[in-house]
């Protein structure tokens, strides 16, 4: 199972997204990693995992997330690639910064 994370033109308060500037602690971004991997791997019969998450300035229509998962099976593939993209979203130590076409920006949040 792949998943691919494209950065959006939102809309926010009437003003297109152009860019999101990542930001990450390297440090605990590592350890909280291997930590959620533990997991998936403890919860799915998984055979491969991969995550890439861009840091620094990523702009409207390009990738900025990628997650891939292998199982001999789809359905548990598919659900550790779910519960992959879901936990970094929620857990990892990475803060975007939503750039708008009029030079503002605001720190986005996950939903």
């Amino acid at each position: 199972s792949v998943f691919l994370g494209q950065i959006r033109a939102d809309q926010v308060g009437g003003k297109s997204v152009q860019a999101i500037e990542y930001s990450i602690n390297s440090e605990l971004a590592m350890l909280k990693m291997a930590e959620i991997r533990k997991a998936i791997f403890d919860n799915y019969p998984v055979t491969c995992m991969h995550v890439y998450h861009s840091e620094g300035l990523v702009q409207v229509g390009e990738i900025c997330y990628f997650v891939f998962t292998s199982s001999a099976h789809r359905r548990a593939a598919i659900g550790a690639c779910d519960e992959l993209v879901e936990r970094i979203k929620k857990e990892m130590p990475i803060w975007g910064k939503e750039l708008f076409e009029d030079n503002t920006h605001q720190w986005k949040t996950n939903r």
